[in-house]
C-alpha cells in the first residue's frame, strides 16, 4: 500500500474530465507533506515510471496539465479509462492530446512543452552570426 493511495482513490471516484487542485489539497488528501521534489516539473510527469504518485493518477485514467510549480496548482486530466499501470508500461498510459479528441491533427504530448522557457532580447537577431570572421576559413580557395 502507497502513501498515495489516497489521491488514486480520490480521482478514481471523480468523473469529470479536468480537475484542478493546489499542491496544499493533494497534500490534505494524501495525509502528510508532498517532498521538495515537487518544486521540479519532472516530478509531475506522467512517466510512469517517474515515481509511486505518478502511478495512481495514471491508474486513475488521469495526466498532469498545466503544472505551475510557482503557484503550486495543477489541472488533473481524464486521459482516458482507468488503467492498471504498476508494469510501467509508457504505451498504456500515454495520455491523449486534446487535439486528437476534438479531431485536429494529431500531436506529440510533448508539444509545446518548452513554451515559455526561452525568451530573446529586444534587439537581438539569432541569424547573425555571432563571429563575423569565423566564414573568412572557407575563402582560402
Amino acid at each position: 500500500m502507497s502513501k498515495y493511495d489516497p489521491l488514486g482513490q480520490y480521482l478514481e471516484s471523480r468523473s469529470d474530465r479536468h480537475i484542478a487542485m493546489s499542491f496544499a489539497e493533494i497534500e490534505r488528501i494524501v495525509g502528510s507533506r508532498l517532498p521538495r521534489s515537487k518544486m521540479h516539473r519532472a516530478w509531475w510527469s506522467n512517466n510512469p515510471r517517474n515515481n509511486v504518485m505518478t502511478r495512481q493518477w495514471l491508474s486513475a485514467g488521469y495526466q498532469t496539465e498545466q503544472v505551475d510549480i510557482a503557484g503550486e496548482r495543477l489541472v488533473f486530466t481524464r486521459a482516458g479509462p482507468r488503467s492498471n499501470v504498476p508494469n510501467g508500461s509508457p504505451r498504456s498510459a500515454r495520455p491523449t492530446d486534446s487535439a486528437q479528441t476534438g479531431g485536429g491533427p494529431a500531436r506529440d504530448r510533448l508539444f509545446g512543452s518548452m513554451k515559455g522557457s526561452l525568451s530573446v532580447a529586444a534587439g537581438v537577431d539569432l541569424t547573425r552570426p555571432v563571429d563575423p570572421e569565423w566564414g573568412q576559413c572557407y575563402d582560402d580557395g
